[in-house]
């Protein structure tokens, strides 16, 4: 009885340890809910498993090699004027040549694949977002809804998202990792970043490079909505919630704060994105040619502005 409830016993344990090991990858980039992810989870692994074609041979090689010609084992050949041998340089040569043409190939092909420029092939018109980090929060924009959020961003299921993303602080990284991508947000500059969830959910997004005291906090969650109208009941939800998001409401969002729970806004500027990425341009508001433009470099004008200090 006891020799044959050991195997299971063992097996009991290393299916736990396997599970805890696995457990690990709940949430992060090796559980894709989108195609971006997955595509990017598919040449971690691909790219891995090629790096250990070389690897764990040579790990094998160095425990039997250590182990043949250990000192006890006298009837291992001793030559200690051997130099060369032509098959072992061909085969420690060629694998490796194979492999990094391998490599090669399949980065140029996913790099232009996987391009957070690319839009998405869809038939379904894409949601449009601006995206600006600040100390310590995202501020999400809907020009086309005409609402902004704090640490909060939704949108439909198997419905592209086209980000513009700047900063309006130090540098930050855009990170959705079950999604895919992450692009920096940069001060007068704009980058952007294209994603899509093929499943509803909620999903952790964050600032995966370090910006100052509150950096651990800044984390916001994507919400795919498992029906349009439940993204609709969502942006009503906002918009019924909300206060304008003017240029004063603006600097005084724009304060540092830390750990911010979501907050709802409606987006009364258009220009707020254009805004803040131009204040970092010099010269700007001397190419004003048309009266988009002046109200642009006038509402820039504004943002730059010192904030007076709040009364206690």
């Amino acid at each position: 009885m006891t020799s044959n409830s050991r195997p299971t016993r063992w097996l009991g344990v290393g299916s736990a340890l396997l599970a805890t090991l696995l457990s690990g990858c709940k949430g992060g980039i090796l559980d894709p809910k989108g195609p971006i992810g997955a595509d990017e989870k598919s040449l971690i692994l691909t790219a891995t498993f090629l790096m250990l074609l070389v690897v764990v041979p040579v790990i094998l090689m160095t425990l039997v090699f250590a182990w043949k010609y250990r000192a006890s084992n006298t009837a291992a050949v001793y030559t200690p004027k051997w130099a060369h041998s032509t098959k072992i340089e061909v085969v420690v040569w060629t694998i490796p040549v194979i492999i990094v043409i391998g490599l090669a190939i399949l980065a140029w092909e996913t790099t232009h694949k996987l391009d957070p420029y690319r839009p998405l092939d869809s038939a379904k018109a894409p949601i449009k977002v601006d995206v600006v980090a600040l100390n310590w929060k995202w501020l999400f924009i809907y020009p086309d809804l005409g609402i902004a959020t704090v640490n909060q961003l939704a949108f439909p299921k198997d419905t592209p998202v086209n980000f513009r993303i700047t900063s309006d602080v130090a540098m930050n990284s855009f990170f959705i990792p079950q999604l895919g991508g992450q692009i920096y947000a940069m001060a007068g500059m704009e980058t952007k970043l294209h994603l899509l969830a093929s499943e509803a959910g909620s999903y952790d997004g964050m600032s995966s490079n370090y910006s100052g005291a509150g950096f651990s906090g800044m984390k916001f969650k994507a919400i795919a909505t498992e029906t349009p109208e439940d993204f609709q009941a969502w942006v009503a939800k906002v918009k019924a919630q909300a206060k304008p998001l003017d240029a004063q409401a603006y600097l005084a969002l724009a304060q540092p704060s830390e750990n911010n729970p979501p907050a709802y806004f409606t987006a009364a500027e258009p220009r707020l994105f254009d805004a803040v990425m131009h204040k970092y341009m010099a010269g700007r508001q001397s190419l004003a040619a048309t009266d988009d433009d002046l109200k642009l470099a006038a509402l820039t004008k504004t943002l730059c502005e010192p904030v007076p200090p709040t009364k206690e």
